[in-house]
């Protein structure tokens, strides 16, 4: 298979393709990529939930492009979209994905929301590992989640911020942590099919290796 083939492999294993039902909140992870926020945009215009939670800091890809912290930008997006400033959340201090849902639950409990089902809002290629995140650190193990993503196809996904080359290697290292992270406690086990991984050592041995986890 040609580097393409190699990448789509993965890709389709990272969707999770879930359906989506009415929930509490909308839980937008904020990144360089702002369709993300378009398409919660999308979900509350369509009524799936009364709230947005937008969650984000500055990460590796914004801390030199964003002049505010990914969620403020979201924010911006989401209102100029439709959703109300008032229904809004905003978490702005977190890193990466754990962060995201660690700072979530510790914002939501000192604003008094108490919500038990979320849409999670992601990049295409991080579905699967936010799924897998939320569910080993969220607190409460009998919240209801289903997680989403731009309606964006391989091919039609890369940008100037986001070059195929950038987001091969993210997806191959984010492919890495899934099999590595829950050993660490930081994810819950997914089951990874052969051909996956062995797309996963193709792309490696073809100089994939730049978000790979350093030793």
């Amino acid at each position: 298979m040609n580097i393409d083939e190699l990448a789509i492999t993965i890709w389709n294993y990272m969707h999770m393709r879930q359906d989506l039902h009415p929930v509490d909140a909308i839980f937008v992870l904020c990144s360089l990529d702002t369709r993300v926020a378009e398409r919660a945009a999308e979900l509350y215009a369509q009524g799936y939930a009364p709230w947005v939670i937008v969650s984000g800091g500055f990460g590796v890809l914004t801390k030199d492009r964003f002049t505010k912290p990914e969620a403020e930008v979201f924010a911006d997006i989401l209102t100029a979209n439709g959703v109300p400033e008032d229904k809004i959340i905003i978490e702005n201090q977190s890193t990466n994905t754990g962060e995201n849902i660690r700072f979530t639950n510790e914002l939501l409990h000192k604003l008094g929301h108490v919500f038990a089902s979320f849409i999670l809002v992601q990049k295409p290629y991080m579905e699967r590992r936010t799924y897998a995140t939320f569910k080993k650190q969220w607190p409460d193990s009998e919240t209801q989640i289903s997680v989403t993503s731009p309606e964006i196809s391989y091919d039609e996904y890369f940008t100037d911020d986001m070059p195929k080359d950038l987001v091969i290697n993210i997806m191959v290292g984010d492919l890495q942590r899934i099999k590595e992270y829950p050993k660490l406690g930081y994810q819950i086990e997914q089951d990874i099919p052969e051909a996956v991984w062995g797309a996963y050592e193709q792309l490696i041995a073809a100089g994939f290796t730049k978000h790979l986890i350093q030793p």
